[in-house]
């Protein structure tokens, strides 16, 4: 019972109240006050601060967020190793990516990897935005960047090379920048995060750095939107290889201003500081640290598009 009241408790914190994880289990609000009472009760501290528009953690309670996900972990490994043997995995696995990466490369590991475990069941978030992987109990996250939480862990997946590209038509129309400075004038598209605009593009001349403020009337937060935007003539983007690959390749897309060094950012997989994954998460993470790493071999390089 203890465990599956830590359980419980996990899941009010992830969805941030007592009615809707009653709801998700199917549990009525009494039952579900009864039990995180009992859960307060056992550890003799309050795990919640509540007030009428929302709940958040006490200190005990931030502790037992850790404590119970690696509990439920060991639990669960402990589990699936008995009833179903060594070879075999089953349970969730929830996991964020971005949007057009998560589209072209992860959903098709996914989909092999199911279909090779039957037992396992996957709870993917497309988005380009930050996710918090304890509050909202994901198992893992695919990013980009620099790991801005250093509470979290991370596997490296390769360099990210950003590329600025535009479509064919968009170029005869408008003509093509051959210096940064040259897109202020043109039509960029541009990306959020969050609440903020990818407005500032940074390059490297002569070792140094050159900021380029872009402006544009097409905007969005999703960057399979901006590619798709791009490959319809609309106008300029900074995207990812990753995403744009297959369009540099058939010529849908074509780089520009190779000559001036954009950057990349790091790939790759961050988790919780859990002591231990469940194998289902662990295998899972392999595969898509392998499949990801085969698929960086043949990305276009710098000067090879």
């Amino acid at each position: 019972m203890l465990l599956d009241n830590l359980a419980l408790f996990l899941l009010i914190v992830e969805k941030g109240g007592l009615s809707a994880a009653g709801r998700e289990k199917g549990l009525s609000p009494a039952s579900v006050s009864e039990r995180l009472a009992a859960l307060e009760t056992h550890y003799g501290a309050a795990l919640l601060k509540r007030t009428t528009r929302a709940i958040s953690l006490t200190e005990e309670g931030r502790l037992l967020v850790d404590g119970a996900r690696r509990l439920l972990a060991e639990a669960d490994e402990l589990e699936t190793g008995i009833r179903l043997g060594a070879r075999m995995i089953s349970g969730p696995i929830r996991l964020s990516a971005p949007e057009d990466m998560g589209r072209r490369y992860v959903v098709p590991i996914l989909d092999r990897f199911l279909a090779e475990h039957p037992d396992v069941t996957v709870d993917l978030n497309l988005t380009d935005g930050y996710v918090d992987l304890v509050g909202q109990g994901m198992d893992f996250a695919i990013r980009h960047g620099l790991l801005a939480d250093s509470t979290l862990r991370s596997r490296s997946l390769g360099e990210n090379r950003r590329a600025v590209c535009a479509a064919p038509a968009y170029l005869e129309a408008r003509g093509r920048p051959e210096h940064p400075d040259d897109l202020s004038r043109h039509d960029c598209i541009i990306m959020r995060f969050g609440a903020n605009l990818d407005l500032e593009w940074a390059f490297q001349l002569d070792g140094k750095p050159h900021k380029v403020m872009v402006r544009g009337r097409r905007v969005a937060n999703d960057g399979g939107v901006v590619a798709e935007w791009c490959r319809a003539g609309h106008g300029i983007a900074l995207k990812s290889v990753w995403d744009i690959a297959e369009d540099l390749a058939s010529g849908a897309l074509v780089e520009l201003l190779k000559d001036f060094s954009i950057g990349g950012t790091g790939l790759q997989i961050v988790y919780p500081p859990l002591t231990v994954q469940p194998r289902r998460v662990r295998l899972l993470i392999d595969r898509i640290a392998s499949e990801l790493s085969s698929n960086e071999s043949v990305l276009p390089s710098k000067g090879r598009t």
